[in-house]
């Protein structure tokens, strides 16, 4: 199962989904440019180009492992961009003319990185082509404001909140939740912040692959993704034995995951997923080269420790449906081995889509430029119900009926998003309401997030760029009944899915 979950953004006058990737930093959109075979058979809106300012460099941009790696590559330049009600003139991006990233074949445009400045090839080669002979870190670091990743620049032109955004995803088969959100510059309202495990982020000294510190801050130390540290790993219970896999010359003794949701699957170390797969598979545990299959009426948990508290991945989220018709024999899919710690890659575990959809997840920048004034962290929010196991054996139960587990697939509307008072996504499983220019959320079962929202600041701020973000959403949104806008503004996080059957 491979699945992308999209946001609309309007890129100078095209408006777009683009997949949402918390384990890359840059954004590029697919360019009417583009000839390839996945640009051909995408469904997308390209982007025109009218508007773009080319910088005169291009830009070569990988993803994934050695296993599942993909490229997307073309010119760089700035154009104004909106992210619901937000807009950032001037942003650096890539217009992308050759790729085979498969979330463009699948409906989506390009993909929208929310990761540090630090690992924006975008931002690197804006300033290579601005400044000719930039001074290294010093010019990086200080030009993120103006050159770097769009929420980096938000951040640093205080044109939101707290430097923070929020996800949940949505589980789009075994059992379908609601829909998916998205949160920027502020938590969920009415969010219980004393529910949040707060983990801190890994910060990566120049030894280790990051970045050399600056000299107006040379004691800094910055992080490269959102990376945290994990305590243990455990299988229905059971604590997992370590891997013994270790990268060339590195000290692995502290495991860490990137938090990746532009990851459709979990990855770890070879060695303890085959340790998964043999215990949940009997297939597996004879033949290390079956594929991991097993009754479907056998729930797991697969959980991770961090910050000394369990956070599990739903049992309807750990396996998938083998073949369309038969809901009697699954396969343990969603978790797969990875490439083993490397210098500027040291953490194990990639945290993808499956443990997304369990966790809330909130994601708090800091300081960009100076960490230590206010470290980066991660937030976590396990969604699992008490009752996951009983709802996976119900699910199981209701597919063994006609063949078939439920699934979904939409893409992120791309026209006008309507805004009216008691609006709901297209699940009717939350709704989201405003009133009086407020938005308020009832109470939903934590397997059905609400509709996504995305926070922003845009009406009170008062600066250039704030103004010009309002003017924007008013272009695309309509006014609700009372005549106000809302504070808050309501998109859909959606999702693209492509079910491989074996």
């Amino acid at each position: 199962m491979s699945s992308f979950y999209t946001v609309a953004v309007t890129v100078g006058d095209s408006t777009t989904a683009v997949n949402l990737d918390t384990g890359s930093s840059d954004l590029w959109v697919m360019s009417s440019a583009c000839k390839t075979t996945q640009c051909q058979r995408s469904t997308a809106q390209p982007y025109d180009q009218k508007t773009f300012k080319s910088l005169g460099n291009t830009v070569q941009l990988q993803y994934g492992d050695s296993t599942s790696g993909t490229h997307a590559s073309g010119p760089v330049g700035t154009d104004t961009v909106t992210l619901a009600a937000l807009t950032m003139q001037n942003q650096p991006l890539a217009a992308i003319d050759d790729t085979d990233n498969s979330a463009v074949s699948n409906g989506g445009a390009g993909i929208l990185g929310l990761g540090f400045p630090a690992q924006s090839f975008v931002q690197a080669s804006a300033i290579n082509a601005v400044f000719h002979n930039p001074s290294g870190t010093d010019t990086f670091i200080s030009q993120v404001a103006t050159y770097g990743p769009i929420v980096s620049r938000l951040i640093e032109a205080d044109m939101i909140d707290d430097p923070l955004f929020s996800i949940t995803l949505q589980r789009d088969t075994i059992d379908v939740s609601g829909q998916g959100q998205i949160t920027i510059g502020q938590l969920p309202d009415g969010f219980d912040e004393s529910n949040i495990t707060w983990v801190p982020v890994r910060l990566y000294a120049a030894s280790e692959g990051g970045l050399t510190p600056p000299t107006f801050a040379p004691n800094e130390v910055y992080p490269l993704r959102w990376e945290v540290p994990i305590d243990a790993v455990f299988l229905d219970g059971q604590k997992l034995a370590s891997s013994t896999q270790a990268g060339a010359g590195l000290n692995t003794s502290e495991v860490s995951a990137l938090i990746d949701t532009g990851n459709s699957l979990i990855r770890g170390p070879q060695d303890v997923v085959n340790n998964i797969m043999s215990t949940v598979s009997p297939a597996f545990a004879a033949n290390s080269n079956a594929q991991p299959t097993l009754p479907c009426d056998q729930p797991h948990t697969l959980a991770f420790q961090i910050g000394g508290k369990l956070f599990p991945v739903d049992p309807r989220d750990f396996t998938s449906q083998n073949k369309k018709g038969d809901a009697t024999n699954c396969i343990a899919n969603n978790v797969v081995g990875t490439d083993a710690p490397s210098t500027g890659a040291l953490f194990s575990w990639s945290l993808g889509d499956p443990f997304l959809k369990s966790n809330m997840v909130i994601f708090y920048y800091g300081n960009l430029t100076h960490p230590s004034v206010d470290p980066p962290r991660v937030g976590f929010v396990s969604l699992v119900p008490d009752n996951a196991d009983q709802l996976f054996t119900q699910a199981v139960n209701d597919a063994q009926k006609d063949g078939s587990f439920e699934s979904k697939a939409d893409v992120a509307p791309t026209a006008s998003t309507l805004i009216t008072e008691g609006a709901s996504s297209t699940s009717s499983a939350s709704q989201t309401s405003i009133a009086n220019g407020a938005a308020s959320t009832p109470a939903s079962n934590p397997s059905s997030p609400p509709i996504t929202t995305i926070t922003s600041t845009a009406s009170t701020a008062t600066s250039t760029r704030s103004s010009d973000s309002k003017n924007s959403a008013a272009a695309s949104l309509r006014v609700p009944s009372g005549g106000a806008w809302p504070s808050v503004v309501f998109v859909t996080l959606s999702l693209l899915s492509s079910l491989c059957i074996l």
